[in-house]
């Protein structure tokens, strides 16, 4: 069963809606999906499932918004232990460690493949998104679908507006800050800020400058890593933020992706946010995508070696078992496999990397995209992928991913560590001790509960 970390969580979401039964009388087998994502992206995934009910007359996904990445988790941790668990759930990549030692909860891809007799070319998938989910020796434990990374969004208009060039962005910190600077001397409401700011200024920060969020290659190593958080290339970072957030260059948009709604309504010259924002903005960006510039992570050019790699980001499917003692039936399973085998199609993995600014996690749908000249028409949409590649593409156990069991908490930790540095409340060495003293008491609560 799924292990206690997250228990007094998942207690609080135990009266969450009972799961539709599996079967409809007279009708297709009804197959529960619960995500994340809300509009548009929710919309533009649910076409998909719909695409895939009106291919086949045999089963029927039936998806339901759940809230956010971390409501889904904790409603679907809920619900299994209800013995009501959907039967595909969407979970965001920093789950991933939790998902893997849930033991007869999930339901592995490897082993949903092998009994169902369904194939899916995993090879075809990007290194970078095939390494996150699979285990050491490669079998995969979930489906990758809406893989992310994050990037630079920038406001042209406002680069104009303060005699900016508005075809180049900044490409270190240095120069971002210097464009910052400007920024506001121009009036800019807020020149700098960022969205889910542990990913984008600790996790993503320390894979561009290949430093260590954790020992264990971030955890790919067992469940005995510990935080590195507090080391001197991401002390020196938070005092950057810190220092601009002083001259005004900088506002802390919020925990997870609260920032998102600053630069999408034109309050923001510059945000960190991910990948798959683009959609978002550019419905929402005053100008559209005319006005849209994207750019790759700002790093520290000192830095030796830098900038290397960023890492994915976003979510997989997993599949689940009904509770405890309820496994799926054999039909149930064979329908889950052929949905993950239709999402896995290229033109599927391509429609959905153009609409919304996620990776196209395939290289055989990266070509289709390329050869129809989409990144010449749109420029910068490439951004992501060519800057997963940075360094050569070779990844280091900084650069390959996260795998820290109760990371979803850790994260908060982190959150509520550097809001207090950005307040003036302690000095942002404090903070990243903090996040580690704290940080490991998580991570050795996870290592008890699930040592085998």
């Amino acid at each position: 069963m799924l292990r206690r970390t997250l228990g007094r969580a998942a207690l609080a979401a135990a009266a969450a809606p009972l799961a539709a039964p599996a079967l409809a009388q007279g009708g297709p087998v009804e197959l529960q999906f619960w995500h994340g994502l809300a509009q548009p992206l929710g919309g533009i995934l649910e076409g998909i499932a719909n695409q895939f009910n009106e291919s086949q007359r045999r089963f029927r996904i039936v998806s339901t918004f759940r809230g956010s990445y971390p409501e889904t988790m904790v409603a679907a941790i809920a619900a299994f232990r209800a013995g009501t668990a959907p039967h595909i759930v969407q979970m965001f990549e920093v789950g991933t460690g939790t998902m893997m030692a849930a033991g007869r909860a999930i339901k592995p891809v490897h082993e949903l493949l092998a009994e169902t007799g369904v194939s899916i070319n995993f090879d075809d998938y990007l290194p970078a998104v095939r390494g996150y989910y699979s285990l050491a020796d490669g079998r995969m434990m979930a489906m990758p679908f809406n893989s992310s990374t994050a990037i630079v969004f920038y406001n042209k208009d406002m680069f104009r507006r303060a005699g900016l060039n508005p075809d180049q962005a900044p490409a270190t910190w240095a120069e971002l800050r210097a464009a910052a600077t400007r920024l506001r001397a121009a009036g800019i409401e807020v020149p700098v800020t960022t969205a889910w700011p542990t990913w984008t200024q600790v996790e993503q920060f320390n894979a561009i400058h290949n430093t260590p969020l954790a020992t264990l290659d971030n955890g790919f190593g067992g469940l005995g890593a510990e935080l590195r958080v507090n080391n001197p290339v991401q002390v020196r970072h938070i005092n950057t933020l810190m220092e601009m957030g002083r001259e005004g260059s900088f506002r802390w948009g919020g925990r997870d992706g609260a920032g998102d709604a600053i630069f999408a309504s034109g309050q923001a010259a510059v945000i960190f946010a991910s990948s798959g924002a683009r959609a978002r903005f550019v419905r929402e960006v005053p100008g559209g995508i005319a006005n849209l510039g994207v750019a790759m992570l700002p790093y520290y050019d000192d830095v030796p070696g830098a900038p290397f790699n960023s890492i994915i980001g976003g979510a997989a499917f997993w599949a689940m078992n009904r509770g405890p003692n309820a496994a799926r039936s054999a039909e149930e399973n064979r329908g889950i496999a052929e949905f993950y085998a239709f999402i896995a199609q290229p033109r599927i993995v391509a429609a959905w990397h153009t609409e919304t600014g996620f990776l196209p996690v395939t290289r055989t749908a990266f070509e289709q995209v390329r050869a129809t000249g989409f990144y010449d028409q749109n420029p910068g949409a490439d951004i992501p992928i060519r800057q997963l590649l940075r360094g050569g593409g070779q990844m280091t156990g900084n650069t390959r991913g996260i795998r820290l069991g109760g990371f979803v908490e850790i994260r908060t930790i982190m959150q509520e560590e550097m809001e207090r540095a950005l307040q003036g409340q302690q000095t942002a060495q404090q903070a990243m001790d903090n996040s580690v003293t704290r940080g490991n008491v998580v991570l050795r609560n996870f290592e008890r509960a699930n040592r085998a």
